[in-house]
């Protein structure tokens, strides 16, 4: 990365150790030779996008964030990766309703993958809402979202390292906190979507990938 680009970006400590990860569980679920559109929902610094693109060329990529500067951030990765098929990032707070989302460009089933990575727990239930209800119109019929961070599960909240930083959570912000994998499933249902897989994940985290129904 060049210093005068690095001047315009953040970097996240957490994203450089969990970036290949989840691309791993992206790759082993976007099986296609196909040029495919995928949308990012709070892309944070940028880091993952950009990895994420440089393994998968064949896919379009659309980044975003709500936080003036992780934008600025996301856009100084593409250009000091030379990301060419990266888009430059668009304005999203997934609280707002869809028709808010990008200025109102994003087209229904548009999208062959939505990625969200480490939101869920850091924003309010509003925002969650938000991404769902987006995914069951943005997502083409069998295409997925995929869900990274820590989850409970079905009530239960393990290991305590986890318990300790949902308190931490709820400490920062009342609205935040760990959600139930069962609310993201009644949540998947009402948009249809259906929970297809868990998939753990290091430092006490899971994927979780949500499937759009043919609806």
């Amino acid at each position: 990365m060049s210093s005068r680009a690095a001047v315009n970006v953040m970097r996240s400590a957490a994203a450089e150790r969990n970036k290949d990860h989840i691309f791993q569980v992206l790759k082993e679920h976007l099986v296609s030779d196909s040029r495919l559109f995928a949308l990012e929902v709070a892309s944070g610094p940028g880091q993952h996008v950009v990895h994420f693109a440089e393994h998968m060329p064949n896919v379009t990529w659309q980044p975003s964030e709500c936080d003036k500067d992780s934008l600025q951030s996301i856009a100084g990765y593409i250009a000091a990766k030379e990301s060419k098929n990266v888009l430059q990032p668009v304005f999203i707070d997934a609280s707002q309703p869809l028709s808010k989302w990008a200025g109102g460009s994003l087209i229904p089933q548009s999208c062959d993958l939505i990625v969200n990575i480490n939101m869920i727990h850091i924003s309010p239930w509003s925002a969650t809402e938000g991404l769902f209800k987006a995914a069951g119109v943005l997502l083409k019929p069998g295409a997925i979202m995929a869900t990274y961070g820590p989850y409970m599960i079905n009530g239960m909240l393990t290991p305590e390292s986890n318990v300790r930083f949902d308190q931490s959570l709820k400490e920062r912000c009342p609205e935040w906190g760990i959600r139930d994998t069962a609310d993201l499933e009644k949540l998947a249902k009402e948009n249809a979507l259906t929970l297809e897989k868990m998939v753990d994940m290091p430092a006490n985290n899971k994927v979780l990938l949500f499937k759009k129904t043919s609806q």
